[in-house]
């Protein structure tokens, strides 16, 4: 899984794995993730990719 440089304020897409995704009522699918590093990153599903 890659992350937004949006979430991370990182100039480049990072990677790590999906810890949690919830069906929120307001914004949709958030996804919780945890990079590399052990930092834990959230938001909106389009902010994230996956990687094969």
């Amino acid at each position: 899984m890659l992350f937004s440089p949006d979430l991370t304020n990182r100039q480049d897409w990072i990677g790590g794995k999906v810890i949690d995704v919830e069906n929120n009522s307001f914004v949709g699918v958030v996804v919780t993730a945890k990079n590399n590093d052990g930092l834990i990153f959230f938001g909106r599903a389009d902010m994230f990719k996956l990687v094969a």
